[in-house]
């Protein structure tokens, strides 16, 4: 049989690197204003402390997610994207296709397995995982009918999660960025029609399972129209699978570790009400950065840091990487200052409504903060854990999780019995640099990467820039009231009023602010920044614009 063959995808240059990272920004940011919406319909639907519906769904939320995080979007795809962009350039597509085909049918059967394990064990399963429930019957049993619920968006967000590493080294990463937006539209309609919370969070549950099934067949037909040929068959174990799980088994340690920290968090917040649902709306708005700029830039860095060292070009790897760490620095520290400069205030206007109390504002608000400091230290990770991966070495990575998931749980345990639900998320945040800085000290021990004295001074400039935009900011925070009183008399439905208007406007203010204060330090230039987003038609790299 002949294969059918298409054109190789071209190697991603630098300035393509950062572009490929601001289309699935883009997409990712979509995804999570729609999110936004999602959370705002929960939270006013389903409350935090006030009900036990919003704990029981964010359970359900977050247990499949766990799994995915470590098989599907953490290990198996940290070995198998490099493999696949290898086999592309120097097998051919037949033969990578083949690979990609194998990889998801033993990707698909491994999260079938353990569905089907979680689904019959799960009335068991809960006193493990939210042992804090079982002090309330009703929150208990729903909390377990949701998860039964959800768990199918495990093996469907593994088959998706493994085709857009199929996408992203044919450097296309417009569908899985898309694609997450299904499950927000689909748990928003819903929630919607919903009249009471256990109600809503049911419906909820339901969307969830619905949205996996779509994300999957939507990447599905993205692959398919890509010219790649992913065929449908029984998992074996080749040659190349072993391989395979060999650099996947020391990921899934580290992931596993790292989602020991999440597991230790839920069990110790199970015994407090509401504090599942204050850190689950935490997660939405620190995780923002990380996904909008660490996951995107990271998912174009890893193909293309792959190919730079294929071809031996060390200086083009240490190159992009550069530009990625500083362009991150650029998008994510903004969010950073703003979670700790102004948290109330962002909590209080996006959630306080309905069955969200003022209480519930100011719970998630102390331990926003915490987490806000972490942000940089998210993003950094995704960078750095690529450089491994695009050398094949899964096992650093892994060595490193192993320590700071003890230091994690260790000093998670002791703030939480000291501060609280805040003391978890500092516990996070410290546990997050700490990884960071081994991966940054053993990238440069191996001489594989540091950063550049340019790299270095830009950064400093952008850090400049944040604490002039963090002084900005606690002034409004300090007259929020009489920001408020801007709009006593405006009201945009139900919904939307003073509160509402007045952290709009003060984000809008200093999103208008902080590129002036990003440019004027220098840790930007204008002509960088538009070098960045140039769309070059032929011809090397010219200068560090176009490698921005």
């Amino acid at each position: 049989m002949t294969a059918t063959t298409h054109p190789k995808p071209a190697a991603v240059k630098p300035s393509g690197l950062i572009r490929s990272s601001l289309v699935f920004s883009g997409f990712t940011l979509i995804s999570r204003l729609f999110g936004f919406a999602r959370d705002l319909a929960i939270s006013y639907y389903m409350g935090a402390s006030a009900t036990y519906a919003a704990d029981a769904f964010n359970t359900a939320s977050a247990f499949p997610n766990l799994f995915r995080r470590i098989f599907a979007e953490g290990a198996f795809a940290a070995a198998f994207v490099p493999a696949y962009s290898r086999s592309l350039e120097a097998d051919g597509e037949a033969v990578a296709d083949e690979l990609a085909a194998d990889a998801m049918a033993v990707l698909a059967a491994a999260t079938l397995a353990i569905t089907v394990v979680a689904e019959l064990a799960m009335p068991w399963l809960m006193y493990v995982i939210r042992p804090g429930f079982a002090a309330t019957p009703e929150k208990y049993k729903l909390a377990v009918l949701l998860t039964q619920i959800t768990m199918p968006y495990l093996p469907c967000m593994a088959i998706y999660a493994h085709l857009s590493g199929v996408l992203n080294a044919r450097n296309r990463f417009i569908l899985s960025g898309a694609a997450p937006i299904l499950l927000n539209l689909w748990t928003l309609a819903a929630v919607l029609p919903t009249r009471d919370p256990a109600q809503a969070a049911t419906w909820a549950s339901i969307g969830v399972a619905i949205a996996g099934v779509s994300q999957a067949a939507l990447l599905w037909w993205g692959v398919r129209k890509s010219g790649a040929d992913v065929t449908v068959r029984w998992p074996r174990m080749t040659p190349q699978i072993k391989a395979l799980i060999a650099l996947a088994i020391p990921g899934a340690i580290g992931a596993s570790a790292t989602q020991i920290n999440v597991f230790v968090s839920g069990v110790l917040v199970s015994h407090v009400n509401g504090a599942a649902s204050w850190i689950a709306y935490c997660d939405r708005l620190y995780q923002l950065p990380q996904g909008l700029v660490g996951v995107a830039i990271g998912v174009a860095l890893l193909p293309a840091l792959s190919r730079a060292i294929q071809a031996g070009n060390t200086a083009q790897a240490r190159k992009t990487m550069d530009d990625a760490i500083v362009f991150s620095m650029a998008l994510s520290l903004p969010a950073a200052t703003g979670l700790v400069s102004i948290p109330f205030f962002i909590i209080d206007g996006l959630y306080t409504r309905g069955e969200f109390t003022l209480l519930d504002a100011h719970a998630t608000a102390s331990a926003l903060m915490q987490y806000g400091w972490g942000v940089p230290a998210f993003v950094l990770a995704q960078l750095f854990s690529r450089a491994f991966f695009a050398r094949q070495d899964t096992t650093t990575p892994m060595r490193f999780a192993l320590v700071s998931v003890v230091v994690n749980v260790v000093l998670g345990i002791s703030l939480f019995h000291i501060f609280g639900v805040p003391g978890i998320a500092a516990a996070t945040a410290v546990a997050w640099w700490l990884n960071v800085v081994m991966m940054g000290v053993t990238l440069a021990r191996r001489d594989h990467y540091r950063p550049s004295p340019k790299a270095v001074s830009r950064l400093i400039r952008i850090c400049l820039a944040n604490v002039a935009l963090a002084g900005i900011l606690a002034a409004a925070s300090h007259q929020r009231t009489q920001i408020q009183a801007l709009f006593a008399h405006v009201h945009l439905g139900h919904a939307v009023g003073a509160k509402e208007l007045a952290i709009s406007l003060t984000v809008t203010l200093a999103a208008a602010i902080y590129p002036l204060l990003l440019f004027g330090s220098g840790g930007l230039t204008i002509a960088e920044t538009r070098g960045a987003l140039r769309r070059r038609r032929r011809g090397p790299p010219e200068g560090p614009a176009d490698l921005l």
